[in-house]
């Protein structure tokens, strides 16, 4: 017998990693759905601006959490990408589409239109093909022997769709709050009007997939109204955490509210895993089922160790160079 459980550490190490990046590129996929309504285009300017040195950093954590997957849970791969084929394919083309915008952009004059679309569609393509993905995850899916039999467009159902478009919302008040701290004047006007009307969104939504999950998933079903009372203390905390920034808005803070939006983010998460550990892949298979060998496990391990600890430190250290205020002019790409 093994000291240590293998898959367990790395179920902890991917977790990390998911709610990492959910948390490190949420706010620049909200700021790229807000962007065509921001109050003009010198608005616009300050909004990139306000990601520009840190979004690519922050998708460090996409690469670490499917790398560390494929390598941990292989069975993850070959069950979820047949499955999400054309929401995983929606997901890259949105985060490339972003990417060629945020450098575009700032070089094109008359063709700019067309690039604040790009960075609008491809931040809101690439939130919505997220939230799909957690819907499909709650929904599980059609395995047998290991092997995906359902169909190609399976994942596509009303549930999906409004995860789909709750994530949208819920990144978009992560970009809102993150203007509140990050800008000031008129944007960080229009900023504080947007934030209660996206948590009203926000809140919403949660309570109708709330009330819909347990009617998609039977063992979650189970769990939240069995016997275990103490899983309730994930939506109390995530609701304590909306109260907090309905109040920090009302009282005009400014990193308070960025704060919140990142507990909401963090309970909701924790309260879907606890729905459903240890399954990795829906509806039956646990983390154990899914793992590679115990030897790949340990390798590979080893390198995440010394990855993870770099990773934090440069991500720390990127947010303390660019702290401070966006304003208009500001940026390195002027």
């Amino acid at each position: 017998m093994e000291m240590f459980d293998l898959s367990l550490i790395w179920a902890l190490i991917i977790g990390f990693g998911v709610i990492m990046y959910v948390l490190m590129d949420g706010f620049d996929l909200g700021v790229g759905i807000l962007f065509p309504f921001a109050p003009d285009e010198a608005g616009r300017d300050v909004m990139m601006n306000s990601v520009a040195p840190i979004w690519d950093g922050n998708e460090t954590w996409l690469v670490l959490g499917g790398a560390g997957l494929l390598a941990a849970f292989p069975l993850v791969y070959s069950v979820f990408l047949p499955a999400l084929y054309l929401g995983v394919f929606l997901l890259l083309a949105g985060l490339i589409f972003r990417g060629i915008a945020f450098e575009f952009r700032f070089k094109s004059h008359r063709n700019r239109h067309w690039w604040n679309r790009a960075f609008c569609w491809g931040s809101a393509v690439a939130a919505f093909a997220q939230g799909v993905v957690v819907g499909a995850y709650i929904q599980g899916f059609a395995v047998e022997d290991f092997v995906y039999v359902g169909g190609p467009l399976d994942w596509l159902t009303p549930f999906t769709v409004l995860t789909g478009l709750g994530l949208m919302a819920g990144y978009a008040l992560l970009g809102a709050t993150w203007l509140i701290m990050k800008t000031e004047g008129r944007l960080q006007d229009w900023a504080y009007g947007l934030a209660p009307k996206l948590l009203i969104a926000v809140l919403a939504v949660f309570a109708i997939i709330s009330f819909w999950t347990p009617f998609v998933d039977e063992s979650v079903r189970e769990r939240w109204f069995g016997h275990l009372d103490l899983i309730w203390i994930f939506p109390v905390l995530a609701l304590a955490c909306a109260a907090l920034l309905w109040r920090a808005v009302r009282q005009r803070r400014e990193g308070q509210p960025f704060i919140a939006t990142l507990g909401l983010f963090v309970f909701t998460y924790l309260g879907l895993v606890v729905s459903k550990w240890p399954v990795i892949v829906p509806p039956d298979y646990t983390i154990w089922d899914a793992a590679s060998a115990p030897e790949s496990q340990l390798f590979l391990l080893i390198g995440v160790l010394f990855v993870i600890p770099l990773v934090l430190t440069y991500t720390a250290w990127t947010y303390w160079v660019f702290r401070g205020k966006v304003r208009e002019g500001d940026g390195y790409h002027h």
